[in-house]
């Protein structure tokens, strides 16, 4: 076993953590938290002060934050091939960070039923959410990756909130989305990850 941990909720956006360390195909240990006591415990909050997962330990090096945790793996494994090399990360890094800004909080505004409005949309960093649907639309129809003709962490990102929010109604199922979540999910370490944190939820219901 590596000296790598996931701080985890097989429920959470700790399923995001999950599929990337299974695409760098290195050993990890995993520590599932509840949302309750556990999650905001004092030991975890040394890990996390949010008391929010995903974290990663690795070594003595803690991150959080999705986005942030996908960049580290790439680049602290870079026999997975997961960033492209620094001079063509323009792309990788532009739709990353805009899936963890703009993206996130077009999202979540849905979700929570609260819309900018039209007099306001120049304060929000995300602009209004058609803008940003148009925005995503374009990033994964471009190209049949995101940062280009390879698939990288960027693409374990975007991929996991089209497929979270299709599900759950706050992404539109347009025809794009559908065709790049489609073939992105068929990847091995997907599917991994996915089975991993379906069992774990499920033992979680059953200690309930």
């Amino acid at each position: 076993m590596s000296d790598l941990t996931l701080y985890t909720n097989p429920m959470s956006r700790g399923r995001i953590a999950r599929w990337m360390l299974e695409e760098i195909g290195v050993p990890y240990k995993t520590e599932i938290l509840d949302f309750g006591s556990e999650m905001k415990s004092h030991a975890y909050r040394s890990i996390n002060p949010m008391g929010k997962v995903p974290a990663i330990k690795h070594g003595d090096t803690v991150v959080t934050e999705c986005a942030a945790i996908c960049a580290y793996l790439a680049d602290a494994f870079p026999g997975a091939n997961l960033a492209p090399p620094i001079k063509n990360r323009g792309l990788y890094y532009r739709w990353l960070f805009f899936a963890a800004g703009p993206l996130e909080m077009a999202v979540s505004n849905k979700a929570m039923g609260f819309e900018i409005t039209p007099d306001k949309l120049r304060m929000a960093g995300c602009g209004s959410y058609a803008d940003v649907m148009n925005t995503l639309e374009y990033a994964v129809s471009e190209n049949r990756f995101v940062a280009g003709d390879y698939f990288t962490a960027a693409d374990v990102y975007i991929a996991s909130h089209l497929g979270w929010g299709m599900h759950f109604g706050s992404i539109e199922k347009r025809q794009h989305f559908v065709d790049y979540l489609s073939h992105i999910s068929d990847r091995p370490a997907y599917k991994r990850a996915n089975q991993i944190d379906e069992e774990a939820a499920k033992d979680l219901k059953a200690a309930s």
